[in-house]
């Protein structure tokens, strides 16, 4: 009787488990090795089905960890059951639109107006192109992705030291720096400044490259540049385009404008940026809908026990005290609340817990006229502010730093405007103790971009992670390289290597499992590489097993 290639890997998988049928796959050329984040889904969807025999899963958690488990789980043959303390599934992942309701945990509560359409990701808002899971769950889910306009040389740039306080075009500060710089360097080329590191060949490669990257004139000079932008465009009939006067250089200088310039060139955010078109919360709504109703909503984690058998957990659903068992437990809660939910975690991973902090990241946003599309013709991107810029763009030494424009519903009446995004317990931001206060410095701060168009934002919203409900806290604190020097403990060479490995029962799911902070990838990647943790485990479970058979008989 023929076997097909579905039955022979599955039959491999259970001889030999995940690994072996994978490398049977790529043996086949179903399935070839890879270094990208790909390959560690083909080897988490490799594992034999037969390897769950029947185990029960408990996620805690309906974000995007706690969803890419379930859903990959459940293909494995898992029992699952997601516990989600909200009635919605995406936990950081959040859009909101009008009718919604933002609380804080003190109480405080705001009310969504918006009109239909207009929308804020009050959490993740980009999909980088490198981040090949998540666009990947995007294809196979069916959630429609547009482009996410993450910069444009339209956007502003200001600081109140230089251009007399006025906002200057990013492509005016880009282009006109590189010319500068390119006469520079071509002086040093003409006055034989560099013979000894240069040929004379590799001279004129350089000098035809500097007058080519910074558009020099006659002798080498820089005096101007139509990428700069013009003081008149060209028309019809004697209109002529005419050139912008450059930017004064030492204002360049003073300018501190460079962290932002060159934001767009970090790794993940270059273009080209995603984002699901209505919302990036269609993202989480589209797993809950292929999970069949197991993400149980409304159900607060109170306890997490360790059992003879593997895991006990105590919730409250409704106001009433419940409990579930299972095999196996996935935690997918923020560190926060696990510091405070008993648990019977190992005296290691609790201190690991206990060591973690979070930061407080903060939105702002407004509803207003699209009057950054008709008067500057800036569609999406970020305008910024640096009059006391820090090294880096997600530090703020002022109270709103940048301006970000919305990408999608482009030339609408109307849309929602980021006022002010960065890392609020970083930032003088947190020293203005209301929430009318830090409104007040968003409308100011978009009033010094667009004079005159501060009075006509609307219907504010603010949003600070770390006063969320079931979050208290955006991502794991200076857990980034260029935070190196603020880490009073490192948190990948302590707290990070104890929560990447299984506690028993117990795997951690999260992008606080991963070297992608803060990103919905590092999230599903944490998922699967755990997944395959399991795999290992209960593989060697069964091979416990089927020795003690033998040896009885």
């Amino acid at each position: 009787m023929p076997i097909t290639r579905r039955d022979f890997l599955m039959r491999v998988g259970m001889a030999g488990g995940y690994s072996a049928a994978f490398s049977t796959m790529h043996a086949l050329g179903l399935a070839p090795y890879s270094s990208t984040s790909a390959t560690l889904l083909q080897q988490t969807r490799a594992m034999a089905p037969a390897s769950a025999s029947g185990r029960s899963v408990v996620i805690l958690g309906g974000g995007i960890s706690g969803l890419v488990s379930a859903y990959e789980l459940r293909k494995l043959g898992y029992k699952c059951t997601v516990l989600e303390a909200r009635n919605r599934p995406g936990g950081r992942n959040w859009t909101l639109r009008d009718g919604d309701t933002v609380r804080f945990t003190d109480g405080t509560k705001q009310n969504v107006s918006w009109r239909s359409g207009n929308y804020m990701n009050a959490g993740p808002a980009r999909l980088p192109s490198i981040h090949k899971t998540m666009l990947g769950y995007c294809r196979e889910l069916g959630v429609p992705l547009e482009v996410e306009v993450n910069t444009t040389r339209s956007s502003l740039m200001l600081n109140r030291n230089v251009f007399d306080g006025k906002p200057v075009e990013q492509r005016a500060v880009i282009n006109d720096m590189r010319g500068y710089i390119s006469e520079l360097l071509a002086k040093c080329v003409n006055k034989k400044a560099l013979n000894e590191d240069l040929s004379a060949d590799d001279q004129e490669k350089l000098l035809a490259f500097l007058r080519t990257y910074g558009d020099l004139g006659a002798n080498d000079k820089f005096i101007g540049s139509e990428r700069s932008g013009l003081s008149q465009w060209p028309g019809a009939g004697l209109q002529e385009a005419k050139l912008r006067a450059p930017l004064e250089f030492k204002s360049l200088l003073n300018s501190r404008f460079w962290p932002a310039t060159m934001f767009e060139e970090e790794n993940d955010m270059q273009a080209t940026m995603f984002q699901p078109v209505g919302g990036m919360d269609r993202i989480p709504h589209a797993f809950a809908a292929k999970l069949d109703g197991i993400v149980q909503y409304g159900t607060q984690v109170t306890e997490i026990r360790r059992t003879t058998r593997g895991v006990r957990i105590g919730y409250t659903h409704k106001g009433a005290h419940h409990s579930i068992a299972a095999d196996y437990c996935f935690c997918a809660l923020p560190l926060t609340i696990l510091q405070k939910t008993p648990n019977d975690f190992s005296p290691q991973v609790k201190q690991a817990i206990s060591q973690t902090s979070y930061d407080d990241a903060f939105k702002i946003a407004w509803e207003a006229q699209r009057f950054w599309e008709r008067d500057n013709n800036i569609y999406g991107g970020i305008s910024w502010i640096t009059d006391n810029a820090p090294p880096e763009w997600w530090l703020s030494n002022d109270p709103i730093s940048l301006i970000w424009y919305p990408s999608g519903h482009l030339f609408s009446e109307t849309g929602v405007l980021i006022g002010g995004y960065a890392v609020e317990n970083k930032s003088p931001l947190s020293k203005l103790n209301t929430i009318q206060k830090k409104l007040d410095a968003s409308r100011l701060a978009i009033e010094r971009l667009h004079p005159g168009r501060g009075k006509e934002l609307d219907k504010p919203i603010y949003i600070n992670w770390g006063r969320i409900p079931f979050n208290e806290g955006s991502w794991v604190s200076d857990a980034t390289p260029a935070a190196s020097q603020l880490r009073s403990i490192d948190y990948y060479k302590g707290p990070y290597n104890q929560l990447i490995q299984p506690d028993g029962p117990f795997f951690f799911v999260g992008d606080h499992c991963s070297h992608i902070i803060g990103w919905q990838e590092g999230a599903a990647l944490s998922s699967l590489r755990a997944i395959q943790q399991l795999g290992e485990q209960t593989k060697a479970a069964s091979l416990r097993t089927g020795s003690m058979q033998k040896s009885t008989v």
